[in-house]
């Protein structure tokens, strides 16, 4: 337990004036507020709530102050460091970097040591990525855009297709889903101290399926397969294929998915 009045008169005025004043470095006139608290008796876990910091913050600068005096605590010691590449190297990494998405510093402190004949640690190479602005975040999704002329020439096909086939064609739009199989319970009103609960399933987390449909007649084959490929694709057609044995021609558009590219029929 830190016992009151271990302060002398003089450190007191010192530590009151540091309080006081408008100082840029912030940090030590926390340390000596903590300081003049502890001298009035306030615990350590009540300073710490006030000022948002931890209990051991607190017990290490009474620490320092008794063992080394108020100096030890009155300077900041966060000083930046000078780097161990150049300017131009620098500039060079920012370069080979803009061209690149490196998932981890691995890959970048082999660069440097390979480039420069520079070893940097984890955290040292952390912060030399720091000072030009990089940073370690999650590439922003952007929807895919199909070329403006391959669009124009899909949808000239497309009405040609539709304008075109006689009685004896069939035209069929062809794609794979997987809606989930298992129960996901969500927020609700409820009273409080209740406990409601959901009957939840076991097995696969979601069914696959893959179908068809006619925008003409609303035929819409269908099947099921444990793995979408290009066996469930060709099981597909061969269904497609049963349902219009009067077509001599059936057109499927579907996408380019490995899946229906590895497609092969018997």
């Amino acid at each position: 337990m830190i016992r009151a009045g271990f302060l002398s008169p003089s450190e007191r005025r010192k530590l009151e004036a540091c309080v006081r004043s408008h100082r840029a470095d912030h940090g030590v006139a926390r340390r000596a507020n903590a300081i003049l608290l502890l001298d009035d008796g306030k615990s350590c876990q009540a300073i710490a709530e006030f000022l948002y910091l931890d209990d051991d913050t607190i017990r290490g600068w009474y620490k320092t102050c008794r063992e080394a005096g108020w100096d030890a605590l009155s300077v900041d010691g966060w000083k930046g460091g000078q780097s161990r590449m150049t300017s131009a190297q620098e500039t060079e990494l920012c370069a080979w970097l803009d061209g690149r998405f490196c998932r981890s510093t691995v890959e970048i402190r082999a660069h440097i040591l390979k480039e420069f004949g520079v070893e940097y640690s984890h955290s040292g190479c952390l912060k030399l990525l720091a000072r030009p602005g990089f940073e370690y975040r999650k590439p922003k999704g952007l929807p895919r855009v199909s070329c403006a002329e391959q669009q124009a020439a899909f949808i000239d096909m497309y009405e040609r297709l539709l304008n075109g086939p006689g009685a004896d064609e069939a035209v069929y739009f062809a794609d794979a889903v997987h809606p989930e199989y298992q129960t996901k319970s969500s927020y609700g009103w409820v009273k409080a101290g209740s406990n409601p609960a959901v009957t939840t399933t076991s097995g696969r987390g979601r069914v696959n399926i893959h179908g068809a449909l006619n925008l003409e007649n609303f035929d819409a084959p269908f099947v099921e397969p444990t793995t979408v490929d290009g066996v469930s694709a060709a099981q597909l057609l061969a269904k497609i294929e049963a349902r219009n044995p009067d077509k001599r021609l059936i057109h499927v558009i579907w996408d380019n998915a490995a899946y229906h590219r590895q497609c092969r029929l018997p």
